[in-house]
This record gives C-alpha cells, sequence and structure tokens, in this order.
C-alpha cells in the first residue's frame, strides 16, 4: 500500500463551498449551512475500504462525536470513482455509517469537485475549520499507521478540536495526514 501525504492546504483558507447528497438518508447537505453559528467544523475525507482509514476509523468517529458533544459540526466525505471502487459507493457508504452509528452525515462527492476544492488527496485527510470557517487545523489523526505498531490515539486530531473549540490559535507545526489516494475518475479519451 502506497502512502500519499496530503497536500497541506493553507492555514486561514476560507471553507470551500459544498452541497452535496448524504449517502445515509438520500438528502443534500450544505456544508456551509451546517457550520453556522457552531464552534468549527471538521470536514473528513474517507472512504471505506483505505487501511489508513480502517485502523483509525473506530476513534476518529468516537473524536468526531467528542466534536460534535463540544459545539462543532462534523461532516465525512467520500470522492472515492464508486465505478472504478464500488465498495466505496453511497450503498456501501449507508451501511457503514447506520452499523457503526454515525452522528454525522456522510456526503459522496460523485464529482470529485469538492475534494479538489479542498485539494485533498488521501484517506484520511483531515481539516477542521474554526467558528470563522477559516482552516485552523490541516494534518494527520496521530503517528499511528496500519503497520508501525504504535497506539491509536487521535492525539493530534483531538488537541485541534480542544483549542478550536475554546476559541484557541493552533499550533503552525503540523503534520501531514497520510493514507490511500483518492481514487480520480479517469477522464475520458485518456
Amino acid at each position: 500500500m502506497a502512502e500519499t501525504p496530503s497536500r497541506m492546504l493553507e492555514l486561514g483558507t476560507q471553507l470551500p463551498s459544498a452541497r452535496l447528497v448524504n449517502a445515509v438518508d438520500g438528502l443534500e447537505v450544505d456544508v456551509d449551512a451546517l457550520a453556522k453559528g457552531k464552534k468549527g467544523l471538521l470536514v473528513l475525507f474517507l472512504c471505506n475500504h483505505c487501511p489508513y482509514v480502517v485502523h483509525i476509523r473506530a476513534e476518529l468517529v468516537r473524536a468526531a462525536h467528542e466534536a460534535l458533544d463540544r459545539g462543532l459540526a462534523v461532516v465525512a466525505i467520500n470522492s472515492n470513482d464508486a465505478g472504478s471502487h464500488p465498495q466505496d459507493g453511497p450503498p456501501a457508504m449507508a451501511r457503514l455509517a447506520k452499523t457503526e452509528a454515525w452522528r454525522f452525515p456522510f456526503l459522496f462527492d460523485d464529482t470529485q469537485d469538492v475534494a479538489r476544492a479542498f485539494h485533498a488527496v488521501c484517506t484520511p485527510d483531515l481539516f477542521l475549520f474554526d467558528a470563522s470557517q477559516r482552516l485552523a487545523y490541516r494534518g494527520q489523526f496521530d503517528d499511528s499507521r496500519p503497520s508501525n505498531g504504535k497506539p491509536v490515539t487521535g492525539r493530534e486530531l483531538r488537541a485541534a478540536i480542544d483549542a478550536v473549540a475554546a476559541g484557541r490559535t493552533l499550533s503552525l507545526e503540523q503534520r501531514p495526514s497520510v493514507g490511500c489516494n483518492i481514487k480520480w475518475r479517469r477522464e475520458k479519451g485518456r
């Protein structure tokens, strides 16, 4: 499995606009509206099959629920090409989110335009925006990987969530997330 690091979008970047369908209930979600009036917004680029996501998913979902309980909004987005990776398509997304009792939407980015707007390139790729919808954190969940034997704690993301929930500025020292590359749709004629 090849590791792809996140691109580390510039801190302070304004939250990109996004309207996507929630695979769980079929309703459209306006991510901007979801973030309004909240202490922050956690955006998780995930997919069902990636070993890096599978490795941290249980603890990541707990951290996301903790963020909700602290007054932040949370949304997960899957931008993988469901044509080449049907295990990442909306029916499988809905089953996963329901089975694990996610309390946040799992949106499908069929056009992959939202991933491009966020400069997301891997799964997991994690973005935390503050109350003014400016990017405060983009980086790893923690330093655990599927084969390195380190415990999954979510230390880095949880510290970022704590800071955003308290209205504090985060350190500029942030380590990129690492995971599987997003499965981009092939352009016709290529």
